[in-house]
């Protein structure tokens, strides 16, 4: 049975290429997606299972949907091995804090599951959608930025990172061949927009960016055990895997699950897309402290009241307060984050308090991300990138974990609406 159609939610155009709005509705792309929401129950099973404590942004419906983490937590229980997917597309030196939200995740995950993961580095696809980005300088940013997704933690043991200008071939090719066989030009018309003014790179791509989603991509890895993939991912990166799993039962390999986040907010406003092709404020990983401080002060949008006796009188509204949404992502204790919503929005605390908090909280983050990236030289990186070493697919046993707080998932807006 085909999944449902990847469709245009209400006035906004979502594809893995492009975001044009600024009013999200995340219950409605659950619903067009034909996912499912991440409720309370399947985050407690998630910790039982994996005897690890939730995640901030599983508690507080950052990664908000899915489809398939129940069977993959099915399998995880059985003591079968599940493998991790995602990927980056080199356009930049640096990394900006949205992109580092699935690779941050995935580390979570890996050890979470203790499991292998794979990275793609499409560098093909930016040469193929970017215009002006040389081939040989999207293979040379994938490198760069491989140093800012290993700076994140990953078990050496556990994971690798493949260029794919320096890798397709072999099992990973023959599975790309068999996923354009099952993909008829309308298919990638009808989920991605692209039509017969796309140049052909553009319209095979999603067939090489589906295929690390089927373990038997990887016989270096692997060998040909079919093997169930989780992909971590924003939302917008969904259709990709609603074309691989339309095609997989096809070809006879497992489905992937998949896990959605929200999107990490741009500072100019709290429901729209950080991102790198538009016009507006970004943080780097690479910026420092002063220029994360300028960025928050001049351009983070402010719930608070246009005066301070307005502000005072009626408090600041959270829902719209760009500097309380980077709280929610990068601030982890639950309790400081209450006590912060609790006097924002009631006018105890001012606009320019929540600003400074927040430029604390995310250069803590970036300068231990700058501190981690230093260490790592270009024999890690090679290292990461070799093929051609042992994986560890060991499953470590952990303790058994008592878990008490109790969560309400996507529907869990934390402190917007309390009295």
């Amino acid at each position: 049975m085909m999944e449902e159609d990847v469709k245009i939610v209400s006035d906004a155009k979502i594809t893995p290429w492009e975001v044009t709005t600024t009013t999200i509705d995340y219950l409605k792309l659950i619903k067009q997606f034909g996912c499912q929401p991440i409720d309370g129950a399947l985050i407690q099973r998630f910790e039982r299972v994996t005897k690890v404590k939730a995640h901030p942004w599983l508690s507080r419906g950052i990664f908000f949907s899915h489809k398939d983490l129940d069977q993959v937590l099915d399998a995880y229980e059985k003591g079968e091995e599940i493998y991790l997917y995602t990927g980056r597309g080199p356009s930049s030196a640096s990394l900006h804090l949205g992109h580092m939200i699935p690779f941050m995740f995935t580390k979570y995950l890996q050890e979470a599951f203790d499991a292998i993961v794979v990275i793609q580095m499409t560098d093909d696809e930016k040469f193929y959608f970017k215009e002006g980005l040389p081939l040989s300088e999207a293979n040379r940013l994938t490198r760069e930025n491989a140093k800012d997704i290993i700076a994140c933690g990953f078990n050496p043991k556990k994971t690798w990172i493949f260029s794919n200008l320096e890798t397709v071939g072999g099992s990973l090719y023959r599975n790309i061949v068999l996923i354009m066989k099952q993909t008829s030009g309308n298919m990638i018309h009808g989920i991605y927009g692209l039509d017969l003014n796309n140049n052909v790179g553009q319209l095979s791509w999603p067939c090489f960016q589906a295929a690390p989603a089927f373990s038997t991509s990887f016989e270096n890895i692997f060998k040909e055990r079919h093997i169930m993939c989780l992909v971590p991912m924003a939302i917008d990166q969904y259709p990709y895997f609603k074309m691989a799993r339309d095609i997989a039962p096809k070809l006879g390999f497992k489905k992937p699950a998949t896990i959605q986040s929200r999107f990490l907010p741009s500072l100019e406003h709290a429901h729209d897309k950080a991102s790198s092709t538009g016009q507006n404020e970004l943080i780097f990983m690479n910026d420092s402290r002063d220029a994360i401080g300028r960025k928050i002060r001049e351009k983070a949008y402010s719930g608070g009241g246009s005066t301070k006796q307005e502000h005072i009188e009626k408090g600041a509204n959270l829902s719209v307060d760009v500097s309380y949404h980077y709280l929610l992502y990068f601030l982890d204790d639950d309790s400081e984050l209450e006590q912060i919503a609790n006097a924002y929005r009631s006018g105890k605390m001012m606009t320019s308090e929540i600003k400074n908090k927040t430029i604390e909280v995310v250069w803590k983050v970036i300068q231990e991300h700058q501190q981690a990236r230093q260490q790592i030289t270009e024999e890690i990186v090679d290292n990461f990138m070799s093929a051609q070493r042992e994986f560890d697919h060991t499953r470590h046993p952990k303790s058994e974990v008592i878990f008490e707080k109790q969560h309400l998932g996507f529907h869990f807006d934390p402190y917007f609406n309390k009295q």
